[in-house]
């Protein structure tokens, strides 16, 4: 990239913190978010771990500054989102283009889960759904309109690597000139509906998940929301907290190979790490970390794990982070966006937790315990259904 596009700021919410800190905190502390369902209404509540945040929608509403009948996906970005912003503190933003591009898989589907009930004992409640739209666009619109943002707002709804392409959207409008300020990244909540179709497709764990363990056995589901305040150097300029991380590359792959599995030689994983990579300029040897997407699938993980050791001839330190998060769908690329940032500013690697038995098809295993080390580049992947594969590298400024 010509213009570099820097991090003025972040925020998250998850299973393991209410705000960044206690993310990192939990992290170095190899705190795990994932265990019994208590909020969300579920006959799988006891069979079923999750990473659930333990929060009611009132007490979410709270935090965010909205009523307690919007939708929990709407509390959960505006939470992150506020974060992120105030985290930032642009002086003066007015005078700058700002966009808002968030992600979500889900919308409002607690809301509409609500509405069938109704639904299945009168026909006529379905004018509810007309009086209150609640697809995922709803969402974003209702947090852009929270925070004042009016110059450009988007949202994308590409499965589990959704909140990677709204961060790779965002800079592509920041580098286009169309924008100067984007507040990229994005959410998802528990819904009975995800949790369901998960169940249906027999890809979760009913134990706490094992992220690339030769016994893994599948994923967990969890929540939250991740959001980066992409600038560009113009603004960047202007702070008085200077970016020390910038999104040096990014790339969108698809191998088109099935609905719901991953190619078994990871041909979409290998492009969109590959793409990133050259957009960055860096070789394989400069990548420090590797957020893997590590889902805990058989099929997710090994096919992950084959692309990483076709480009990767040392493979670097490694870990996936949703032993602790769960997977949070369409939130999970920007939740994993802070940590990679995080990863870069206190100079960690953050353990593969519950990792016991290396994987017989890999050569390399992931890093088991809190890791002090210099971290100048995270290749952080997002791999999902529809074959829609991302990477994005973030890298440190030393500018």
């Amino acid at each position: 990239m010509k213009q570099k596009i820097l991090i003025a700021g972040k925020g998250c919410i998850s299973a393991i913190g209410l705000n960044t800190a206690e993310n990192l905190q939990a992290l170095q502390a190899g705190k795990t978010g994932v265990g019994p369902v208590t909020i969300l209404p579920t006959r799988y509540a006891a069979t079923l771990p999750a990473a659930e945040i333990k929060l009611t929608n009132a007490q979410l509403a709270a935090m965010a500054g909205l009523h307690s009948g919007e939708p929990r996906t709407a509390l959960l970005s505006a939470i992150a989102a506020k974060e992120a912003m105030a985290d930032a503190a642009i002086p003066e933003i007015g005078k700058w283009r700002v966009g808002f591009i968030s992600a979500n898989t889900v919308g409002a589907m607690d809301k509409t889960e609500t509405i069938y009930k109704y639904f299945m004992e009168d026909s006529s409640t379905d004018k509810l759904l007309e009086e209150d739209p609640y697809d995922s666009g709803y969402i974003t619109e209702l947090v852009a309109d929270l925070l004042d943002i009016k110059d450009y707002v988007s949202t994308i709804s590409t499965a589990c690597s959704s909140s990677a392409n709204s961060l790779a959207y965002g800079a592509r409008l920041i580098l286009s000139g169309q924008l100067d300020i984007v507040l990229a990244g994005g959410c998802d909540a528990l819904s009975k509906f995800t949790l369901n179709g998960f169940n249906s497709l027999m890809i979760l764990d009913n134990q706490p998940c094992t992220p690339y363990d030769d016994n893994r056995r599948g994923l967990n589901l969890g929540e939250g929301a991740g959001y980066v305040v992409l600038v560009s150097e113009q603004v960047a300029a202007t702070l008085a907290n200077k970016p020390t991380t910038m999104l040096s590359g990014y790339a969108n792959a698809n191998d088109a190979f099935h609905q719901t599995a991953s190619s078994p030689e990871g041909r979409g994983n290998f492009m969109a790490m590959e793409g990133a990579l050259s957009m960055s300029g860096l070789k394989p040897d400069d990548i420090d970390y590797i957020n893997l997407h590590g889902t805990g699938t058989p099929n997710n993980d090994l096919s992950e794990g084959t692309a990483v050791q076709r480009i990767f001839a040392k493979v670097p330190k490694v870990s996936s982070t949703k032993a602790y998060t769960g997977h949070t769908l369409g939130a999970c690329a920007g939740i994993e966006a802070v940590y990679s940032i995080l990863a870069i500013e206190q100079g960690i690697v953050y353990p593969n937790l519950r990792f016991t038995t290396k994987m017989k098809e890999l050569d390399f295993v992931p890093v088991t315990q809190l890791e002090h080390t210099p971290v100048n580049h995270v290749l952080s992947n997002t791999f999902r259904f529809g074959g829609n594969c991302s990477s994005v590298i973030f890298s440190k400024n030393n500018s």
